[in-house]
């Protein structure tokens, strides 16, 4: 049976740039997930008999939101829901599966990095036929739907028993569980050469990933211990729980400092990583390096051709504005496109599904290629071990090795969490309102070239996307960038993003926070941070 069910519109409903992201108990105000699961079908054409992907981090309430997305779907017409075992899929593998069983879309159950738990956060993010995000255009139609909303369909079936392998019926639907990690590993297994991955681990070669509870846990454990030989113990927290496990599943140097002092001390494995909530981020730290995120894209796009699946080289490489300018040497040298887009891996779809990028990257820790239209946190890590057995060589000897050609970029973010929205956007306006002005003045002994609101133009579709982050750009390649992001869950959080490049290799080897200590002055002076904010200093530093 099939209910028609009378509701309101909610008016916090606007997707951010992954989705609709909110505390646990504003999604569990009544009718508030059925509004949104609704308003996003209401959004979309051609879907009747068609296959719809489901699957989530496994964080608190992703069971309860998977039954009700089930009953939503077979009441509005779909023919078939493919969903992970547990109510699981990890990201990069939900699109993997949108893509490889030709799904008509898919909805993901996830906050990305953001924490779990009865009083934490919970997200709903709905990826198109490509295995990507959903472009602006249809996050702009879900909104206005969320808005006018009357009513929603929900089919009256008996809960399905996600746990057990196999296909059931619900109502005129039908409901398949998958195995959430089988696709993945094959995919894996076609772009890394298997064999020389458990040479090295055969030869003693030792490694730690921390999967912090999140959903990377099975697929780690599966790929690395199982299938490559790595040691019995590698996998670190490698069950998904609700809370995952009472901590922040950001694999940053703030929420997985254990690792960071583990591959630092005098007994470290010869590699470390980490992985997030719903697993499309990574954490790169070889034996006495941590390698930022914005040199982790350079370095695997300048030897990705190391791997199988990327042998005959790039097409092209992209990157977020924010990330640093490390990728853009790379392509110079290869001889191929670099494309700088707004924050928000949907940018990237684009430019993949048009072939004119391979690999893509952002400074906030993701990293992907062609392979699906997600960041891909386990991809990352298999390509870093491709890279160490390909060249016989540490983490730490290819990164000075990358520095001397290529020259350092040295990189950080500072993150002011749960700011005041007003005081943010004041800092905002007021920083936009004297950008035209800021052009060959000088801050601490530091020349502004130029100033801007970054402004996108997709080469592509040719759509245009406005005020992506402010930008102060210093002779000699430095600069600061500052935005507000769209992934949190409480107030504000102020992104500002400080880089020095450096080509002279006799000074690769100073402390970053040093290195960027007269530019971080400057963005203080220019932006007046502290005084927006009344913080003295970051909530996270990465």
């Amino acid at each position: 049976m099939i209910r028609t069910v009378a509701t309101k519109p909610f008016d916090d409903q606007k997707p951010g740039t992954s989705g609709l992201r909110k505390k646990v108990p504003v999604f569990q105000q009544e009718n508030y997930v059925e509004n949104f699961v609704q308003s996003i079908f209401d959004s979309l054409e051609g879907f009747r008999g068609k296959t719809l992907v489901l699957g989530g981090d496994g964080r608190f309430y992703n069971r309860e939101v998977a039954q009700k997305v089930i009953a939503i779907a077979a009441a509005n017409g779909f023919g078939k829901v493919m969903v992970g075992q547990g109510g699981i899929l990890s990201t990069p593998a939900a699109s993997n599966v949108i893509r490889k069983y030709k799904a008509f879309g898919g909805i993901i159950l996830s906050a990305s990095h953001n924490p779990g738990g009865p009083h934490e956060d919970f997200g709903i993010k709905y990826n198109a036929e490509n295995g990507g995000p959903a472009p602006e255009k249809l996050t702009d139609a879900i909104y206005a739907r969320t808005r006018a909303i009357a009513e929603y369909k929900i089919a009256d079936i008996t809960p399905i028993d996600l746990d057990t392998i196999g296909t059931v019926k619900a109502g005129d639907m039908i409901v398949e569980v998958i195995d959430p990690v089988a696709d993945y590993a094959e995919l894996m297994e076609a772009l890394f050469d298997f064999d020389a991955l458990r040479k090295l681990f055969k030869s003693g070669f030792r490694m730690r990933f921390d999967a912090m509870h999140a959903v990377t846990g099975p697929y780690a454990k599966e790929i690395l211990e199982n299938r490559l030989g790595a040691a019995a113990g590698t996998c670190r927290n490698f069950k998904p729980l609700p809370d995952f496990g009472g901590h922040h599943p950001d694999p940053n140097l703030v929420h997985a400092k254990h690792l960071y002092d583990e591959m630092m001390g005098p007994d470290a494995p010869d590699f470390g990583a980490a992985s997030d909530g719903d697993g499309d981020r990574n954490l790169i730290i070889g034996k006495g390096i941590f390698v930022t995120p914005s040199d982790s894209v350079a370095m695997l796009a300048a030897n990705a051709h190391l791997a199988p699946g990327y042998k005959d080289g790039l097409k092209g490489i992209a990157r977020s504005m924010p990330t640093s300018g490390a990728a853009d040497r790379v392509a110079e040298k290869l001889g191929v496109g670099i494309y700088e887009t707004p924050t928000g891996w949907k940018f990237f779809g684009n430019l993949l599904d048009a072939g004119m990028a391979t690999i893509c990257g952002e400074e906030s820790a993701g990293t992907g290629s062609n392979h699906v239209r997600e960041k891909d946190g386990l991809w990352a890590v298999l390509l870093w071990l491709s890279i160490l057995a390909a060249r016989g060589e540490g983490a730490k000897e290819i990164v000075t090795k990358h520095w001397a050609e290529y020259g350092r970029n040295y990189y950080s973010r500072h993150d002011y969490e749960e700011v005041d929205s007003a005081r943010a956007n004041a800092l905002v306006d007021e920083l936009r309102a004297k950008l035209d002005s800021l052009a060959g003045t000088t801050v601490r002994g530091l020349k502004i070239a130029a100033a801007d609101d970054f402004s996108y133009h997709d080469p592509v579709d040719g759509s245009v996307s406005q005020k992506q982050g402010i930008r102060i750009l210093f002779e000699g390649g430095s600069r600061v960038v500052l935005r507000l992001s769209g992934t949190g869950t409480s107030g504000a959080t102020l992104r500002v993003y400080i880089e020095r490049y450096e080509p002279d290799q006799s000074k690769h080897g100073l402390d970053t926070q040093e290195a960027l200590a007269d530019l971080i002055a400057a963005a203080d002076e220019i932006a007046g941070i502290k005084r927006h904010t009344g913080r003295d200093e970051p909530s996270v530093i990465t």
